[in-house]
């Protein structure tokens, strides 16, 4: 089978002989190249080698049930049957109080490093799932955005310095999050699919299907304005398998981790920071959260798988010294409405809080409640805090990059981390 260079950057893939699989960054390098032309590449220097680790909560999550205003008789009013009671959340304080399945989440909050930045939304929120994503990956506020935030962070520092693994995501699918027009992101459920499938019929463990399919990228002509990305992309994609499965083979968890899939994603970005593999950002994604019926025990099994997972990693970075560069940070789509309804859940709402832990931030809560007595004409809670702040501040404060440069625009500074 014959395929022309120039179908190779039109339809953004390779078609390679049978059996020859290649983790999808390799893939995914010539559609960047082909985007590279078109937009041009964008760049947001960076100062320290902090990581970042963004977890997803998918659905929208019930902020109301999370971070719990149990004084609050309007909250036990408008939900009579799901609402959780003083004796049943873990206290933060007079107002506020955990899930009682985040007991993990509290002992991190006890130990002080555990900030909650209250009532986190956007202007007009948007109460679609998948519009209301982009807003917060791209910063589109029409719902149309192509490059995600964290794709632009990364641009121009992912694999310059030899390390494929600066920006990681956990999953089968790229987060909009970290789109890039620049920059090919790995995407993995595991370590063990990082790799060149191997062949049972084979007996150099995949070497001459790999080296076919190296010599195939190198026919593109070296005096293109994108051959050098091609070229990068296939060297990492090749380098890159062989140092994850090295790592992998080296790497001792500190702790035993739970077995459900959110929990080994956090291990798998947990192995590459022990291991030195250089991350800088990471991404993984809990689904589930769309808690229209029956609410109360899809809820508190998520907020355990949730709160048991980001312990256990947090957790295996502190036994192997390595939680100091390290922080996390939690958000959703939206949260739900205040009221419950017939279905013993919860429709789509709008503001909610977010997470953020790491022996770098300030212990505390942050931002200003949302009033409960004072909800829009939909029955949702008025957002305090802009989303865009949070993102500028880890950006500001954490990983030392330009938050206009990322974001656009100029937003406010949140206090839950100290100034660099």
């Amino acid at each position: 089978m014959k395929l022309s260079r120039r179908a190779m950057i039109r339809d953004g893939m390779l078609v390679v002989s049978a059996g020859m699989v290649m983790p999808a960054v390799f893939s995914r390098g010539v559609a960047s190249a082909r985007a590279l032309t078109q937009e041009g590449s964008r760049v947001a220097q960076v100062s320290n080698d902090h990581t970042l680790i963004v977890v997803q909560m998918a659905g929208g999550n019930d902020g109301l049930n999370t971070v719990v205003p149990y004084t609050d008789s309007t909250y036990h009013k408008l939900r009579p049957t799901i609402g959780l009671t003083e004796d049943k959340v873990l206290r933060l304080d007079d107002r506020l109080g955990l899930h009682p399945n985040l007991s993990a989440l509290k002992g991190i909050w006890d130990k002080g490093e555990l900030a909650i930045v209250e009532g986190v939304g956007y202007p007009h929120s948007s109460l679609s799932h998948f519009q209301a994503m982009d807003i917060w990956q791209t910063l589109d506020m029409s719902g149309n955005g192509s490059e995600g935030w964290l794709g632009k962070l990364v641009s121009g520092f992912v694999d310059k310095d030899g390390h494929p693994f600066q920006a990681m995501n956990i999953g089968t699918q790229t987060a909009q999050a970290l789109a890039s027009i620049s920059t090919p992101i790995p995407t993995l459920p595991s370590v063990q699919s990082y790799r060149l499938s191997k062949d049972v019929a084979e007996h150099d463990g995949g070497d001459a299907r790999l080296q076919a399919l190296m010599k195939l990228y190198n026919t593109y002509p070296r005096s293109s304005p994108f051959a050098a990305l091609l070229d990068t992309t296939a060297t990492n994609a090749r380098d890159g398998g062989q140092q994850l499965q090295q790592a992998d083979a080296a790497y001792h968890p500190a702790v035993t981790y739970p077995t459900d899939s959110f929990s080994l994603g956090l291990k798998t970005l947990a192995e590459t920071i022990v291991q030195g593999l250089g991350l800088r950002v990471g991404y993984i994604t809990l689904g589930g959260f769309d808690t229209h019926a029956n609410q109360t025990t899809i809820h508190q099994n998520l907020m355990k798988t949730l709160s048991d997972g980001l312990s256990a990693f947090y957790r295996d970075l502190e036994l192997h010294g390595k939680a100091d560069n390290v922080i996390v940070m939690t958000w959703s789509e939206f949260g739900r409405r205040v009221e419950e309804n017939g279905s013993l859940g919860t429709d789509h709402g709008t503001a909610a809080p977010m997470f953020v832990l790491g022996k770098g931030v300030k212990h505390g809560l942050f931002g200003e409640p949302p009033d409960l007595t004072s909800l829009d004409i939909d029955g949702n809670l008025k957002y305090t805090v802009d989303f865009r702040s949070v993102y500028a501040t880890v950006l500001e404060r954490w990983m030392g990059a330009s938050s206009k440069d990322v974001l656009g625009g100029t937003y406010p500074i949140q206090n839950f981390l100290p100034a660099l």
